[in-house]
């Protein structure tokens, strides 16, 4: 078994981001409609769940980020957890293209937000505060709709989308369900 040792008191910021990529994540694409009808989305894997009750999730984005106004303006956000076979649709997402939604299906959700066709899983937030966190800006939101179906979710893990690989249940969960 390999053992991994931290040799530095201080940590180098490519050194931390190598470190970090290890910690596989799931892939979002996080969108808002402004008060003034503007759309706005971005691939984030900084999604997380925070509380079951109440129900609430949290995200995080640049503060220099284009679209951070649009997300401050708009009173919620739609939580798109998208499946292995949108990388594309990811890819998109992560640039910083004017209309990030031209040639991409979508429905208007329940609470007013982009919801991407496609995705596994969809929550819908009101959001509740946000937080400063050194670079970033963290969204709590909280939950008022969700939906979701089968399929395997897009995984980013080392700088690279992947997919995860299912393990055979352990011997004595595999008799419970025989």
């Amino acid at each position: 078994m390999q053992s991994c040792l931290l040799n530095e008191e201080t940590v180098d910021p490519r050194e931390l981001r190598n470190a970090l990529g290890r910690f596989a994540t799931g892939v979002t694409v996080i969108t808002t409609q402004t008060p003034s009808g503007k759309l706005e989305g971005l691939t984030a894997n900084s999604f997380s769940a925070l509380s079951l009750d109440p129900p609430l999730v949290l995200w995080s984005i640049r503060q220099s980020a284009p679209s951070l106004p649009g997300f401050l303006a708009a009173s919620g956000f739609a939580v798109n957890v998208l499946a292995a076979d949108q990388r594309k649709l990811a890819a998109a997402f992560a640039t910083a293209a004017i209309d990030k939604f031209a040639d991409v299906p979508f429905a208007i959700g329940l609470r007013g937000y982009p919801v991407l066709a496609g995705s596994i899983a969809v929550f819908e937030c009101q959001t509740e505060n946000t937080i400063e966190g050194g670079d970033h800006l963290i969204f709590i939101g909280r939950v008022v709709a969700a939906s979701y179906c089968d399929g395997e979710p897009l995984v980013f893990s080392r700088g690279e989308y992947c997919v995860p690989v299912r393990h055979a249940p352990p011997p004595e969960r595999q008799r419970l369900h025989a």
